[in-house]
């Protein structure tokens, strides 16, 4: 049975569009179906590191058979082709971030993931390009993204910056 989830792509270390272009590509070669693109939105650092350059990010929709577990598995395969270090301090610069910030309706929480992503309510960087590409989307308790994005207008910087 297949899913629609999001991923959340970032990136804020080299050539930023280059790692979110071969992102989505190195997903469609690890099997998964990628249906929709977000626009880039370039934004300011949020976190445990604030002193480092601005990120691009957008949100991909994808199908996949995978469960989520193997999923969360793949992007981070894909991360680390695209020069990820790992061990180092949490939010810090990096060449790309993949995650997984929904899976339809499910609600999962292991040592390894939860979904929905725990920061996907307070992060703008992540809900302008999730509701750019569903504006409806609820969380699975029912929750409107629409309402937790204009709870936070103002908190954080997101500036539309082309398309992938």
């Amino acid at each position: 049975m297949s899913a629609i989830a999001y991923l959340g792509l970032g990136s804020n270390v080299g050539d930023r569009h280059a790692h979110l272009r071969a992102a989505v590509a190195a997903l469609r070669e690890h099997g998964v179906e990628v249906e929709a693109l977000s626009s880039l939105y370039e934004t300011e650092p949020v976190g445990e590191v604030l002193d480092q350059p601005d990120f691009l990010n957008a949100v991909v929709r994808v199908r996949t058979t995978l469960e989520p577990e193997e999923l969360l598995a793949r992007c981070k395969a894909i991360e680390v082709e695209q020069g990820r270090m790992f061990g180092g301090g949490r939010h810090g610069p990096r060449p790309l971030d993949v995650d997984l910030l929904l899976v339809g309706d499910l609600e999962l929480a292991s040592d390894r993931l939860t979904i929905p992503h725990l920061q996907v309510t307070a992060r703008r960087f992540v809900l302008e390009p999730l509701l750019e590409l569903d504006p409806a989307l609820t969380l699975p308790d029912g929750t409107s993204l629409a309402d937790r994005l204009a709870s936070l207008e103002g908190a954080q910087r997101v500036e539309r910056a082309g398309s992938l």
